[in-house]
């Protein structure tokens, strides 16, 4: 863990004149949730009137992507003139004996504090990357603290119980600095209540002062009206238009946090949480890219959220067949999500997404699945080979789901977006299914 602490961001942030400290931050940790959660606040302040700086991560095409304000991610221009002039601090820092060179995620989380403090943004919006506690994001001035739900991912960094790895995502708690909390296991809820306790940190948690039901007959699956209480306020009817009963938690989640912003004064009308909500643009999460077949992208990568989005695929998409394409990393409880999935698939797609040193080999997902189950098995070794052999297997009545990681899930929707443009081919000229043989 020694890796993850904090004292080389601090000294690359104090060299480039500590942004940070200008402006406040609603800081969102959590194994599932948190960056949808965080892009529902910051979609939220932007629609009251607030420059917004939202930082997230992984990209999805673009580095980019991660720092945006009010939406606009800076231009490759901008982009390069921000590492032109972060570039003589992270060599002054490597070149310091006995200290390391910042990391990767350090100088991206820096990268976005400039660019934040160039465009005078007004409020900060940060997904954590990674735990919470030795993130280089938590050096940052909160305005509100989320955690928004906690389960087992990255146990060989933040710990293999509830317990151990709530301690590292609450280490974003600071004193005095309310927290809106969705945490909702015991183990993990106890550590929470007491971490916030010890920092006379005032707590909102979902079931007791942060209340949410689905509005009566308002729910498809795909979509959600949610009815909301809070410790403040009651808004009904808000429209969610996201797939999944856990999008309505995360949405609840960014409506606590605008009520404890407005209890700091910061003026947040009804109309903006609705509007922001209503137009929100969040991809890889149950992402439908098309209709017949239907073809979803999901970045689900850990157990919670495969739990999620089988419950969601069961409750919200009717379909003949299911084609599971699926594509992970080594520090993933392989196992646990195969498990969960297999058994709501009739096809399964083994894949490696591109140039990415931590995926696991298609040879070692393809013996997983057979110490699982007997599950019709294909396996190719790149994602878009992955989604050519999807394409042809799935008539128009079935569904392709595409799930396991970010990585696997964005390689294949940049690949599929351009192909769904053009005709689906799933017969062949006599109209008869093409023989799709297992591919080694």
């Amino acid at each position: 863990m020694s890796d993850f602490k904090l004292d080389r961001m601090r000294c690359l942030l104090a060299r480039i004149g500590n942004p940070q400290e200008a402006r406040p931050a609603v800081h969102i940790a959590g194994t599932k949730g948190k960056g949808s959660t965080a892009t529902m606040v910051a979609a939220i302040l932007a629609r009251a009137g607030r420059r917004v700086g939202l930082f997230t991560s992984p990209h999805i095409s673009a580095f980019e992507e991660r720092m945006r304000v009010d939406g606009r991610m800076p231009s490759p221009s901008e982009l390069v003139a921000l590492v032109n002039r972060i570039a003589p601090h992270v060599r002054a820092i490597d070149s310091e004996p006995g200290r390391m060179s910042p990391t990767y995620f350090e100088i991206a989380t820096a990268l976005a504090w400039m660019y934040f403090d160039d465009e005078q943004v007004d409020i900060v919006v940060l997904e954590v990357g990674l735990g919470g506690r030795f993130d280089s994001t938590n050096i940052c001035d909160s305005a509100v603290s989320v955690i928004t739900n906690i389960s087992r991912d990255h146990t060989k960094l933040l710990g293999c119980d509830l317990a151990s790895i709530a301690r590292e995502k609450a280490g974003i708690i600071k004193t005095g600095t309310p927290v809106v909390s969705g945490v909702q296991a015991r183990e993990a809820r106890d550590v929470v209540r007491r971490i916030a306790h010890d920092h006379s940190a005032p707590l909102f948690e979902t079931g007791s002062e942060l209340i949410w039901e689905a509005a009566q007959g308002a729910c498809d699956g795909r979509s959600t009206l949610i009815d909301v209480e809070t410790h403040r306020d009651r808004h009904c009817r808000i429209g969610v238009p996201l797939a999944g009963e856990h999008q309505a938690h995360n949405a609840a989640l960014a409506v606590g946090v605008v009520d404890v912003l407005n209890d700091a004064g910061w003026g947040i009308a009804e109309h903006a949480v609705r509007e922001g909500l209503r137009n929100l643009d969040c991809p890889l999460r149950i992402e439908v890219l098309s209709e017949r077949p239907t073809v979803i992208v999901d970045a689900a990568h850990n157990s919670a959220s495969a739990v999620a989005l089988v419950r969601t695929l069961k409750n919200a998409f009717a379909s003949r067949r299911r084609i599971l394409v699926f594509g992970t990393t080594r520090d993933k409880d392989v196992r646990g999500l195969l498990r969960i999935l297999l058994p709501n698939f009739d096809s399964v797609i083994l894949a490696e997404y591109a140039d990415n040193p931590r995926a696991v080999p298609c040879h070692e997902l393809r013996e997983i699945v057979e110490s699982v189950g007997g599950f019709p098995v294909h396996t190719l070794a790149d994602a878009a080979g992955a989604w050519r052999l999807a394409r042809r297997l799935a008539g128009p009545d079935d569904l392709i789901c595409v799930t396991g990681s970010f990585f696997i899930a964005a390689e294949i929707r940049e690949v599929a977006e351009e192909d769904l443009k053009g005709p689906i081919l799933s017969t062949s000229d006599e109209g008869e299914r093409l023989p799709i043989r297992d591919t080694p």
